[in-house]
């Protein structure tokens, strides 16, 4: 089999920056048409990139890019996007939900409205643009929807010191496990999560109030996401995948070039939601 992105469409939210903006260069690289949905149209005071500096990156490695305005919050917005995409494209093959709103802190220490932005943007936001999107991927022989979204595990330690924001990221992997199921055959929908913290502008602002060590790239969930989005449709959904995972089980074993020089694996910032590296040294 040879893996392609190629004259697919991909519907990517939040792709102006960050592992968004990964997914749509490694798709780019292969001559995807690759939709930046993001809300930054214009440069932002602290953070880098717009969906149009993010559209001139995926036509200048050799895709076809469209870039548009689109908060997922926004019925409108999202109906409005997936309709622009499939007059320019002809159709829709992928989707990613990618975008996402994040505060780590606990139950007493979490504005209500924070809390509704989480949810608006991680589970409904989810839901709304698969919603829209539906009708077009199962005219695709190629379908997929790939959820930036942690296994699911019950441990108290995911819940303890921020239970709201764990909640709406969980939200978005359940939503991966009831689609799975009920689109079985027809829409492969997984759920995929780095190991590792990942350098973007978010664990950047994270970094602000926490003590935050050596990362890795967003290309090591480029590159796993692009083994997922390749892959036969029918041969898998409803997994909770993890990007070191996927990497080792299409024969790549060495990740040192997602870390920064002389950074040991077992020394990167474990993530949430999944075993971190030591542990696994560890047996653990």
């Amino acid at each position: 089999m040879t893996r392609s992105l190629r004259g697919r469409t991909l519907f990517i939210t939040g792709a102006s920056r960050g592992i968004g903006l990964a997914i749509a260069r490694r798709a780019a690289r292969d001559g995807a048409n690759v939709v930046i949905a993001a809300k930054t149209d214009t440069p932002h005071r602290s953070l880098p990139g717009t969906i149009h500096s993010a559209a001139e990156e995926v036509v200048a490695l050799g895709g076809r890019a469209l870039p548009l305005i689109c908060d997922v919050r926004e019925e409108d917005q999202v109906a409005a996007a997936i309709a622009r995409t499939v007059e320019e494209f002809g159709g829709l093959d992928i989707v990613v939900n990618n975008a996402s709103a994040v505060r780590l802190t606990g139950v007493a220490s979490t504005p209500i409205a924070r809390f509704d932005l989480m949810h608006s943007v991680n589970v409904r936001g989810s839901l709304l643009v698969l919603q829209k999107a539906l009708p077009h991927l199962l005219r695709s022989d190629h379908a997929h929807v790939l959820s930036i979204s942690p296994p699911l595990s019950l441990e108290e330690r995911w819940f303890a010191p921020h239970a709201p924001y764990s909640i709406t990221k969980y939200g978005m992997s359940l939503l991966v496990l009831g689609a799975a199921a009920e689109l079985r055959d027809k829409v492969a929908v997984n759920a995929l999560w780095p190991r590792t913290a990942i350098d973007t502008a978010a664990m950047r602002e994270i970094g602000r109030t926490m003590e935050i060590g050596a990362l890795r790239s967003p290309e090591i969930m480029a590159d796993a996401a692009w083994y997922v989005l390749t892959s036969d449709p029918r041969s898998v959904s409803g997994r909770f995948l993890v990007d070191d995972e996927v990497l080792r089980a299409h024969g790549i074993p060495d990740l040192s070039k997602y870390a920064p020089p002389g950074v040991a694996d077992i020394d990167l910032t474990p993530d949430l939601f999944v075993r971190s590296l030591r542990e696994l040294a560890d047996g653990g």
